[in-house]
């Protein structure tokens, strides 16, 4: 996984996820009520009342939700006790992973999912760095030598048409396999379409980029939208010239 620095750091093989979740959350009294829960929940899905978060939360347990996000390769910064934006974005990523309703409310089926270590397949077992981006789902995921580091809630291609320089074409992020071969690193480029925050370029004017609204669903020209601060992680040593990407 990556931490919030942006170093990739693996979970010991021999470190089961229970154990794992238990270490974690047993970090305050708080943190373990959370450890608690995900525990029962393994166990008794009968259970009715679970803890809720969502976007304005805060606490101990938030730090620990976000703790558990990172370990599982769902990046949202430097665990902060805040639900904020980055969190935000890293439960869409697990709940698309889940198959479920994108909400980014921590309920229940999302706890469970956690708790599960609920990830995307692995679509790209080649050698090295590779970006992997998955139109159904809406994610982007980041493997190392076959080995899922990195799940990014992302918005690609809807589909819909637009006019530019005076021909109409259709908004869609096209499957294949690419390389990235043009960045800009200073910070925000616009564009004809818009402004995109140093952008990786791998399939003619479609990039992987930053941008202020990444919504859990298709919305984007055909880019393949990311957070601002994902984006400042991702040229952390991830993505550069010639880093494959696959779009499935």
């Amino acid at each position: 996984m990556i931490s919030g620095k942006g170093n990739i750091v693996r979970r010991p093989a021999d470190s089961p996820p229970g154990a794992a979740t238990r270490r974690t959350l047993l970090r305050g009294g708080a943190a373990a009520a959370l450890g608690g829960a995900l525990t029962v929940l393994a166990s008794s899905p009968g259970q009715a009342a679970w803890p809720t978060f969502t976007l304005g939360s805060s606490g101990e347990h938030v730090s620990a939700l976000q703790r558990l996000l990172g370990e599982r390769g769902y990046w949202c910064g430097t665990p902060d006790g805040h639900f904020g934006g980055l969190t935000q974005q890293a439960v869409y990523a697990l709940q698309k992973s889940g198959g479920l309703t994108p909400d980014a409310v921590v309920g229940r089926q999302t706890l469970k999912a956690l708790s599960a270590w609920v990830q995307p397949a692995v679509l790209d077992d080649g050698p090295g760095t590779r970006v992997v981006v998955q139109l159904e789902r809406q994610v982007l995921t980041v493997l190392r030598d076959g080995v899922l580091q990195l799940t990014l809630n992302t918005s690609t291609g809807n589909g819909e048409p637009y006019d530019w320089y005076g021909r109409t074409y259709n908004a869609n992020t096209r499957p294949g396999d690419f390389e990235v071969f043009q960045t800009y690193s200073p910070g925000w480029q616009t564009g004809p379409l818009g402004r995109l925050y140093r952008p990786q370029y791998f399939n003619g004017g479609i990039a992987v980029h930053g941008s202020e609204f990444i919504p859990p669903y298709p919305d984007s020209h055909g880019c393949c939208r990311v957070s601002v601060a994902a984006m400042d992680m991702l040229w952390e040593g991830t993505m550069d010239m010639g880093t494959p990407v696959r779009v499935v």
